[in-house]
């Protein structure tokens, strides 16, 4: 990349726009997309005149909203024009929807009537919404067509589709009837007709559902494209694998952040500020500060315990640790689980008495850990405290960090909310008054 930015910094000094051009149509788009970075506001600027406009306008959707932001800023009102009206119909909602709102409607003042009316119909659709995600760019061919007809109507209408492996087939209405495979039209007698070789059976989602329901169907189905229809079954758009990953691939992202207890960021890391990055992480940890004092007062609450025998502080660190990491484990489990749709809700009993299985086989092994030390570095009776308050830490944060996830999707809260610091801090606190009980009853 460092040559390759040396190169074409070289053709803007010397003017060698010709060079530059022909250097930059090597390049895929995600290359082009990297090497932006490495310039400055000027050269940038240049180098993405130069590109060509389908191009430009592919690069300009890889970009994050802050890049395509100071990116406009350097275009003219004729140049932002012709990058828009290039741009795919759910690339550009998604770019829009980023947008201010003074700033996204200056934007649709610079679209043509028909780019305009399309843009206001996806925006209209909720957030998070299949609307938004959909392209109304498709081919759709009529029952009755011939195979011969149908196959010269692809030709005519596929330039301007997302995509023309999946034909769709409608009726007057527009109400989806089939879908017709490319394979399949490209194999098929000529003078057949669509309606008696489409498929009847076929997975779609309307414009309401959550994006996500788009990526279940998609994979579950194994798609190219899913078809999004209204609540009479009229298609209204399609939802295609590249878009669909572009989403998978941001809700893994937030369920991460949320899993390690952070408010998801609004952009990439690389283009997040240092303010940004402070303001969705202090929440969680500030809050988790006050939650902790419950485990400073339990301890206060048993002193007269652990000054008798003081070396039962010697194991506090690793009996809390080890039910905070079993609790992370099995939330970790769960969020996923339910994410991918393998377990539901509905499912909590048959994933409780499981999960009391793993968590007694996990607590008799390490109690049994536990005891040996215990013996080790005191005697019997210190012993068996650390081993029975292994074993009953370990089933009680396997519980728990299995009952939250579940709670939460239960109360319509995202299940990655029970994040590991939340899990690990609620392990802590009934670990130590598990540990202190046994410790009194014993001792």
């Amino acid at each position: 990349m460092a040559k390759t930015t040396e190169k074409v910094q070289s053709f803007i000094e010397q003017g060698n726009w010709q060079g530059l051009r022909d250097l930059l149509e090597s390049f895929p788009p995600p290359e082009i997309v990297d090497l932006l970075p490495e310039l400055d506001e000027a050269d940038r600027a240049i180098l993405f005149r130069l590109l060509h406009r389908p191009i430009a306008a592919e690069v300009f959707s890889f970009l994050e909203p802050q890049e395509q932001d100071a990116l406009l800023r350097d275009l003219t009102n004729e140049e932002t024009r012709q990058l828009l009206a290039n741009m795919r119909p759910d690339d550009r909602t998604h770019f829009l929807e980023e947008m201010p709102g003074q700033a996204t409607q200056r934007l649709m003042n610079l679209l043509s009537p028909h780019d305009l009316q399309e843009a206001r119909q996806l925006l209209g659709y909720p957030e998070e919404s299949v609307g938004r995600l959909m392209t109304p760019d498709y081919v759709a061919v009529r029952p009755y067509w011939t195979i011969d007809h149908a196959l010269s109507h692809i030709r005519l209408k596929g330039k301007d589709s997302e995509t023309i492996y999946t034909v769709y087939v409608v009726d007057a209405s527009w109400k989806l009837l089939g879908t017709l495979e490319l394979r399949k039209l490209l194999l098929a007698d000529p003078n057949e007709m669509a309606e008696q070789i489409m498929n009847t059976s076929f997975a779609s989602v309307t414009a309401l559902d959550d994006r996500e329901e788009a990526v279940r169907a998609i994979q579950k189905y194994n798609l190219v494209a899913v078809p999004v229809v209204d609540s009479n079954g009229v298609l209204l758009g399609i939802v295609t694998v590249d878009d669909v990953l572009d989403v998978s691939q941001k809700e893994v992202t937030e369920d991460f952040h949320k899993v390690g207890g952070i408010t998801p960021l609004e952009s990439s890391y690389r283009a997040s500020s240092l303010w940004s990055l402070f303001s969705k992480r202090i929440g969680w940890l500030a809050a988790l500060v006050v939650v902790n004092l419950v485990s400073s007062r339990i301890i206060a609450s048993f002193e007269d315990v652990l000054t008798s025998t003081i070396v039962l502080a010697f194991f506090i660190p690793l009996l809390i640790d080890s039910g905070g990491n079993t609790g992370a484990q099995a939330a970790t489990l769960m969020i996923r689980a339910l994410a991918t749709g393998d377990i539901n809700i509905k499912q909590w009993g048959a994933v409780f008495f499981k999960e009391i299985g793993v968590g007694a086989l996990l607590g008799i092994t390490l109690g049994a850990m536990g005891f040996a030390l215990g013996t080790f570095h005191g005697n019997t009776q210190v012993g068996w405290v650390v081993g029975l308050t292994m074993t009953s830490i370990i089933i009680w944060s396997n519980l728990l960090g299995m009952f939250l996830p579940f709670l939460f999707t239960r109360i319509k809260l995202d299940p990655a909310v029970a994040s590991s610091p939340l899990i690990t801090t609620l392990a802590d606190i009934g670990g130590l008054a598990i540990y202190f009980l046994i410790a009194s009853w014993i001792l």
